[in-house]
Order: structure tokens, then C-alpha cells, then sequence
């Protein structure tokens, strides 16, 4: 007799954090995916793999690469600044604080004159958030990251953002759920929880009041399909450094 297959583990924390990440860029297009972190990256060679084929993705210089590493081009930085300043890229990087509308901070912690602590700096923030569309990913939600407001802006948010014809924060992705801004006042808003994360949870984690979507119970992220935790587990991260980002609460 064959023997039965083990069963297949359910999804965890961490591949839900990929597969939120993945759906940034789902029918983008032929634009410059530029994932920051290990989750952001699996979720833009994901996205590449399935149901988005025409995103373009780097080697972090000059060379446009497949999913799984493979050399398809060249992009040249002339190029690439057309992109960058012209709405054909989709940033998804980090955020040591963010507000309500979406201002990010990278810079420094307490009065910019005189931080209490010293952090990456402003680099290329301000350019990203003002000509293409940048989401955030923020492996540890707490009120230390969610603030209310932030104390130097790095990237910036709808409410400074007036006539930047390609400022777009898509959504905001964490280890409790899925965020947007698609509210009247473009404030941060609750768009998915993760399995087993509550209203009561990702509020509490929050340092401002929390938009909720709808009227009815918030939905859970979506399933990953058997193909895309195949891909995951099998192929894009067979080392399993995903579990390792993921604060889990």
C-alpha cells in the first residue's frame, strides 16, 4: 500500500504576512516592484510568479531579474529615475513610526534637533512617497510605531501630500493585519485581520483611533492557495527566514 501524506501544515503567521504583502501588487503591471525586508521580498516573487507576470523586479543595482534570481535585463539609471519619478514604481519598505494619514518616519526618535535616538535617516523617503506609490510593512505592530504623530517626516502622508499627482499608500501590512486609507479623511484604516487577531488587538496595538471597514465583522486576510504555499515553502524560501521576521503577539 502507498503511504498517506502527511498532512499539510496550515498557513502561518508569517505566510499570511507574504501573501498580504504579495497582494500589493496584484494586476500592477509592467512597473518596478522594490520590496525591502525578506516578507516583502517573497511577496513581490510571488506576485511575479502568479497574478502579476509583468512585474519587473532588481537586483538592488542595475540588472532586472526573474523570481528566482535569474538575470532578464538591464536597467539603466537614467531609466530607472524615469520610473522613480513617474508613478512606475511600487516601493514597500519599513516604517519606525507611522501616523494616522500615513507619515512615516525613518529618521530619528524625539526632537530632530536633538534625538533621543539616531535611526537610518530621511534618504530616499520623501521622493518615493511624492512620485510613485509606497506601501509599508511593519513585522511588529505596537502604539511605538503607530503613533499619533510622528517626529520627523521622512515619508509623507495624505495630509501633506495636496497636488503629488503620484503619492498613493496602497496599504500597510503587519503582523496583526492588512491597513489602507480609504476613508473620507484618508486615515488609517483596518482592511483584514490575520487569523486568530481580533478588532480589540490591533486597536490596542494602535496609537490612534482606528478606522474600521465596513459595518459587518472585519475580514481575516486571505487564504493562500496549496500553489502559493507550495511556492513559498518549496521554492521561494525553503530555509523558512519568513518565521523569523514575524512578531507574533
Amino acid at each position: 500500500m502507498t503511504a498517506a501524506r502527511p498532512p499539510v501544515p496550515a498557513p502561518s503567521r508569517a505566510e499570511y504576512c507574504v501573501i498580504a504583502c504579495a497582494e500589493a501588487w496584484r494586476d500592477a503591471g509592467e512597473v518596478l516592484a522594490s520590496p525591502m525586508g525578506p516578507i516583502p521580498s517573497l511577496g513581490a516573487r510571488l506576485a511575479r510568479r502568479t497574478f502579476s507576470p509583468d512585474l519587473l523586479l532588481t537586483d538592488g543595482e542595475a540588472l532586472l531579474v526573474g523570481p528566482g534570481g535569474e538575470v532578464e535585463g538591464w536597467l539603466p539609471y537614467r531609466r530607472h529615475l524615469t520610473m522613480v519619478t513617474g508613478g512606475r514604481r511600487h516601493v514597500m519598505m519599513g516604517a519606525s513610526q507611522l501616523d494616522r494619514h500615513g507619515n512615516q518616519n525613518i529618521s530619528c526618535v524625539g526632537d530632530w534637533a536633538r534625538p533621543a535616538r539616531q535611526l537610518l535617516g530621511v534618504r530616499g523617503a520623501p521622493v518615493n512617497t511624492l512620485n510613485h506609490p509606497v506601501s509599508y510593512w511593519v513585522p511588529r505592530h505596537s502604539r511605538r510605531v503607530f503613533v499619533e504623530q510622528v517626529d520627523m517626516v521622512c515619508g509623507v502622508g495624505y495630509d501633506r501630500a495636496e497636488g503629488a499627482r503620484f503619492h498613493r499608500i496602497p496599504r500597510v501590512v503587519t503582523n496583526l493585519g492588512v491597513f489602507d486609507f480609504e476613508t473620507p479623511d484618508r486615515s488609517m484604516r483596518l482592511r483584514s485581520l490575520h487569523p486568530g487577531v481580533t478588532v480589540e488587538e490591533a486597536r490596542e496595538a494602535t496609537g490612534f483611533p482606528l478606522a474600521v471597514s465596513g459595518r459587518g465583522p472585519v475580514p481575516c486576510t486571505r487564504e493562500p492557495t496549496a500553489e502559493e504555499l507550495r511556492l513559498v515553502r518549496e521554492v521561494l524560501d525553503p530555509d523558512g527566514r519568513r518565521e523569523g521576521e514575524v512578531g507574533a503577539r
